[in-house]
């Protein structure tokens, strides 16, 4: 941003419009024209705002309006910047009045617009109806120290644009010892987690997993979830496929053992599970009545925790009575519609935040809720929210890959937590990138499998 342009700081009576008259001040300083408009709502004032304009007074040459009705207004060009400092993200109701007049002309404009701490009228950690209260649409949103819930919820990205944090150096310990259910996922968070590879290691070191998928017309997400489960680092895998896919996959996979169906076009039948590691079920699968039955068969009969995704999770919802026998410690990796099917309609992000806790805790599973930033949530309802990925993946036969990833992570014997954390934080840094190297709107599924190397040398640099 050059000196061209006016700021045109809205600032409120509390600590955040405290924020926005310390910024003005030093970009004043800086040489930037500032313009401040102080929303004069009420007669309380914080002691951070009184001090922040006393001494934004005392540089004399600054412009400061006090507006207490919209006929103050002033006119925004598109070529201002305007900067939000009306309410941080204490706000406890939705905003009206006046108020919601300053946030409407400011929405109306054209001008670029920047939200600190929170875009006005957004609450952190609950949902907003725009019908009932008013919200500034922001551009750039940059707040502090550590990111709100809101930030991640796909229902309030309208609001706040590209968001951005700013360390304002609160103690470590302090952060340490505030209880959250809530993280975002950080390179650091995984790499502590990355197993270290022996020098007399074999392949039967690292798990021996098995993947149930593949029917007639669908043997490609057979191939990606092999592919991207052998590249995760297993030592062995067995990919159960119906007939029709033989020739396809010792063709595309050699690297790929091969568990043959009876049936010819889909899955009908449990291969002995004594030798298997981990188990992952579900891309291209198909719905068959037979393929229902066999799956119900595994579900009883394989004790360990089994990866659940696509088809078999179509599956799960029509047979909701099911879910009480899955296997302990089990990971779902559903998008929204699968999960919706699973758990039933949600009205808002929160709401569906909630039933994916209370489903992680009714069923004692982990689910992987697929989208910009995934989320991972535990039994003991800890929600994990990826940092990495992009709207590249949003191709076909992405989710087939992370499962294939999550699968071989949970046979070399990582904890389902692990397997689920690492396995979605590594699948979303193989789309990162492959974006740099093919470009969002070009990317396919199996850019993905061929970055994966290179994303594991990242974890470990």
């Amino acid at each position: 941003m050059d000196t061209a342009h006016t700021i045109k700081v809205f600032a409120g009576l509390g600590n955040n419009g405290g924020d926005g008259l310390a910024l003005s001040r030093m970009l004043h300083q800086k040489g930037y024209p500032v313009e401040v408009y102080i929303i004069d709502y009420t007669k309380n004032r914080s002691d951070d705002f009184k001090v922040n304009l006393q001494r934004l007074e005392d540089l004399k040459d600054v412009s400061i309006h006090f507006i207490s009705d919209k006929s103050g207004l002033p006119e925004i060009g598109e070529d201002d910047v305007v900067v939000d400092a009306i309410f941080g993200s204490g706000l406890t109701r939705p905003v009206t009045g006046f108020i919601a007049d300053v946030i409407h002309h400011i929405n109306s404009a054209e001008a670029v617009t920047i939200a600190i701490d929170i875009p006005s009228g957004l609450f952190a950690d609950q949902h907003i109806d725009p019908k009932k209260g008013a919200v500034v649409r922001a551009d750039y949103t940059l707040s502090f120290q550590m990111p709100k819930l809101a930030f991640v919820l796909p229902e309030n990205d309208r609001f706040i644009g590209d968001w951005h944090i700013l360390d304002i150096g609160l103690h470590p310990d302090y952060i340490n010892r505030a209880e959250v259910k809530n993280f975002l996922l950080l390179k650091r968070d995984v790499q502590t987690t990355l197993k270290p590879r022996n020098k007399f290691a074999h392949k039967g070191t690292f798990g021996h997993a098995l993947l149930i998928a593949g029917s007639y017309g669908k043997m490609g997400a057979a191939i990606l979830a092999s592919k991207a489960c052998l590249r995760s680092g297993v030592g062995l895998l067995h990919t159960h496929i119906p007939k029709a896919g033989y020739e396809i996959m010792q063709t595309a996979v050699p690297e790929c053992m091969l568990s043959i169906d009876r049936y010819e076009n889909y899955f009908s039948e449990v291969p002995d599970l004594d030798m298997y590691s981990a188990v992952g079920i579900g891309p291209g699968l198909g719905m068959e009545k037979q393929s229902q039955m066999a799956l119900k068969l595994l579900i009883q009969n394989y004790p360990k925790p089994v990866v659940f995704d696509a088809d078999a999770l179509n599956i799960l919802a029509e047979n909701k009575t099911w879910l009480a026998f899955l296997p302990k410690g089990s990971i779902l990796t559903p998008h929204p519609k699968e999960f919706e099917r699973l758990a039933g309609k949600w009205s808002n992000d929160y709401e569906k935040l909630h039933m994916l806790q209370d489903f992680c805790f009714k069923y004692n599973v982990y689910v992987v809720l697929k989208g910009a930033y995934s989320c991972i949530c535990t039994p003991d309802k800890m929600c994990y929210f990826n940092s990495t990925g992009n709207p590249g993946m949003a191709t076909a036969g992405s989710g087939d890959v992370l499962t294939g990833i999550i699968t071989g992570l949970l046979a070399q014997a990582y904890a389902p937590a692990q397997a689920a954390t690492l396995g979605v934080y590594l699948h979303g840094l193989a789309g990162d990138l492959a974006a740099k190297k093919k470009g969002q709107e070009a990317m396919l599924a199996g850019d993905l499998v061929e970055q994966l190397g290179k994303g594991f040398k990242k974890l470990k640099s």
